[in-house]
């Protein structure tokens, strides 16, 4: 993987030094205000600076391992005008700070603003007591590493001076001025990231080893199946072991607690052995996920109707009887570009350009597990102050509130601290540990609970990334030009987070003798993003477009966010069919998206991903080809394309990729580079390993062995160009890569072995039966 990023300026940063910069002038009137500052409108609520030369910035959004606790320094710094090693920015805690809910999206620069701003409000309120008490004007007056001085430097204070004089405790008008982007010297530099050394090093940073007086060790034992009910439990035997401090039963909820991790196990192990369960077939056949997206009852969404009419993709509703329905998941198309067919019928008002071929295609991805390297973790303690909780998850005030819900306890009562995790993508199992830990410490009152879980629990009772289904129609002019573009999309839905549908939304809740039953997965709206529909908007010119997404209003299997929810699959599908158009079209894959493309933006990243690769890089090697693939996350996040070298000889091996990314404004180039290479090394494991495996009763795939991930031998080296510009907004680069990634590696498959995968993940197996089915 690459070391460092190359990064391309579009505009220059300035001169200016953020140590040393004017304060703006007002703007005189009130202005828009983020939406993280009406919901948390004090300054105090965002940062504090101290006597001692510190600067303490309150994080309402989670270190996940993206850097954002170094990115929101690196902006406080600026706006401050302090050196970076003054600033330390705490974890999220609903104790103190803002609640900016979910830590999701790859919003969380985009909605450091708010903070940008409350530091700016912060830096205008010492500049008047600094002008009032010295007698100047505060225009006049400077900010050097928090040092305020007048122009010519005879006059002087500092922030440390005047921090018990200043009341940060008020309201944010939006009135002091961001300094501009010619001021700021911290903000698009490769700031260490304050969260490694620990890492790296091995020291206690991690969730998994926190320490906490008087620590004991939980365990959760889990039904065996999602329908299973208890039908009875011999908990005698498992109090009497030694070490053993509590065995918890309520309803189905079992877990025990003990003076030892190893003492835990033992304990749930002899647990599990002592239960007796019911169990039930609840869930569809694996092998026909396909016809039951299809046939389940949905609420479809008009993504986008700009007139293209029914295509192939638009006829099948709801249980519609097709031979496409009835396709069983897994089923590999042959190597041909699609089902093409020639139109004869002309246009009927003579004014459009008429459409001559057309063609379709179907793509599917299976269930996806979270499956970080360290499994779910969570910590409590019930005392006379009340409840603590320590947890991984992405939103600790939702989790709060969730928690307060499920626990019936006044919410006054409960605070949420968050301590990092090994690997976040999303709603994984964080809050339901969270919450286990909770159910386990109230039957020991006065000793913190640590509760870890297992392997097989992490990849069969978390959340999971939804099975999904593309069907996609295009009508194409005679010189290939795209005309019309039909696509439907079915899924599950891709949020259940805690709170969601006014239920708390924890695994244990659900399990208890009076239970908060799981809600049905939904999708966030479109104006977020949306869910199944997420990414399914081509960025490619065509005059007519009718895109829709059909959620499933049901959910056998408990799906929430994965990363980049459903964009994933619809960039696999749309960048694939382009593809196939191009090919059936005789024409280059990267000239025939740089004909279909006006932004500019969109183009440049398209182009330079493909210069950096050496497109098209006719290999004298068998089995080996570059592919391509592009999107903008959410249509209006950040650009990225991908060019993936893969080997397809006797198994697939990704060899390169070469990446080149748009974030608007970079705030830190390193931190941009290691969220791509991140996100391009997951989408490689998905496209190529991953799928959840299921039988009609419980999940199987329930280890490393049945559920594969990349391993580290099998990492392709990653390149990665930032292009940086600094007049645009921020916006977050940790979901840019999954969905190109796929597609950039899809197509090179394609390219290497001439014949097309449809399905993933794209395994030797699907290979040779796409193989077979050609030759036939």
């Amino acid at each position: 993987m690459s070391a460092r990023p190359a990064v391309t300026d579009h505009g220059a940063h300035g001169a200016g030094n953020n140590a040393a910069g004017r304060h703006p002038e007002p703007s005189g009137a009130a202005v828009s205000l983020p939406r993280g500052v009406t919901a948390n409108p004090r300054v105090s609520q965002w940062l504090a600076i101290h006597g001692d030369g510190t600067v303490h910035v309150f994080s309402g959004k989670a270190e996940l391992g993206q850097g954002i606790l170094t990115a929101l320094g690196q902006i406080a710094a600026d706006e401050l005008g302090v050196a970076p090693h003054r600033v330390l920015v705490l974890a999220a805690t609903t104790a103190s700070g803002p609640d900016q809910g979910f830590t999701a999206g790859s919003m969380s620069v985009a909605d450091a603003e708010a903070l940008r701003m409350a530091c700016a409000e912060a830096r205008a309120l010492f500049l008047r007591e600094a002008a009032a008490r010295l007698g100047v004007d505060a225009d006049e007056m400077v900010v050097a590493d928090g040092v305020l001085r007048d122009r010519d430097g005879t006059c002087k204070t500092s922030y440390w001076d005047l921090a018990a004089r200043v009341d940060l405790d008020r309201e944010i008008l939006g009135l002091a001025s961001p300094r501009p982007v010619a001021g700021r010297a911290v903000v698009g530099t490769s700031a260490a990231r304050v969260d490694l050394p620990d890492k790296m090093t091995g020291r206690p940073r991690f969730i998994h080893d926190l320490s906490l007086p008087g620590r004991l060790a939980g365990r959760v034992v889990r039904p065996p199946s999602p329908a299973a009910r208890l039908l009875g439990a011999d908990l005698a035997p498992v109090e009497r072991l030694p070490g053993v401090v509590a065995v918890v039963r309520d309803g189905d909820f079992l877990g025990v607690v003990a003076e030892t991790e190893t003492g835990a196990e033992r304990a749930a192990v002899a647990l599990r052995q002592a239960c007796r369960w019911r169990e039930e077939e609840s869930l569809p056949p694996e092998e026909s996920m396909q016809a039951v997206l299809r046939g389940a009852e949905t609420e479809t969404t008009v993504v986008r109707d700009d007139g293209a009419g029914p295509g192939p993709a638009a006829t099948r509703g709801s249980g519609a009887e097709s031979a496409a329905a009835t396709a069983p998941a897994g089923t590999t198309d042959t190597g041909d570009p699609g089902d093409i067919t020639d139109i004869t019928d002309a246009d009927s008002d003579g004014e459009a350009p008429v459409a001559t071929t057309s063609m379709a295609a179907t793509y599917t991805r299976g269930f996806l597990a979270h499956a970080s390297i360290a499994p779910s973790c969570g910590a409590a303690l019930w005392d006379e102050d009340g409840l603590t909780v320590w947890s991984h998850s992405q939103g600790v005030h939702p989790l709060r509130r969730a928690i307060a819900q499920a626990a019936g306890v006044d919410i006054a009562t409960v605070t949420v601290h968050h301590v990092e995790g090994a690997g976040a993508y999303g709603h994984n199992g964080a809050d339901d540990a969270a919450y286990d830990a909770v159910l386990l410490a109230r039957a020991v009152p006065g000793r913190p609970v640590h509760v870890v879980w297992s392997r097989a629990d992490e990849l069969t009772w978390s959340p999971l990334g939804s099975a999904m289904v593309a069907d996609v129609a295009a009508g194409l002019a005679p010189d290939g030009r795209l005309l019309s573009w039909s696509y439907d999309v079915w899924s599950y839905g891709h949020t259940a987070r805690p709170g969601y549908a006014g239920s708390p939304g924890l695994l244990a809740a659900a399990h208890t003798e009076r239970p908060h039953l799981l809600p049905p997965s939904a999708d966030p709206a479109l104006a977020g993003g949306g869910g199944t529909g997420r990414n399914a908007v081509p960025l490619y010119v065509i005059p007519r477009r009718s895109i829709r997404a059909h959620r499933a209003l049901t959910t056998p299997i408990r799906t929430s966010a994965l990363r980049t929810l459903g964009a994933y699959l619809n960039v696999f599908a749309i960048e694939s069919f382009i593809d196939e158009i191009a090919a059936a079209a005789g024409r280059d894959a990267l000239e025939y998206r740089l004909a279909h493309l006006t932004d500019p933006r969109a183009r440049e990243v398209v182009e330079r991903a493909a210069r950096a690769a050496g497109w098209p890089g006719q290999s004298t090697e068998d089995g080996v080809a570059l592919g391509i693939g592009f999107a903008r996350y959410k249509d209006r996040g950040a650009y990225c394309a991908v060019v993936a070298e893969v080997e397809a000889v006797h198994d697939i091996r990704v060899r390169r990729l070469t990446i080149a990314v748009d974030v608007g404004r970079v705030v830190n180039p390193d931190g941009v580079a290691n969220q791509i290479e991140g996100g391009a090394v997951q989408s490689t494991s998905w496209t190529l390993k991953e799928q959840v495996r299921f039988d009609r009763t419980r999940i199987t795939s329930d280890d490393w062995e049945s559920y594969p991930i990349l391993r580290f031998t099998e990492v392709p080296e990653v390149v990665v160009e930032v292009i940086d510009r600094p007049d645009e907004p921020s916006v977050g680069s940790g979901e840019a890569a999954q969905g190109p990634t796929a597609a950039a590696i899809g197509n090179a498959v394609a390219a290497a072995v001439g014949v097309r995968v449809r399905d993933l993940p794209i395994t030797a197996e699907r290979i040779v039966a796409a193989m077979d089915d050609w030759r036939e």
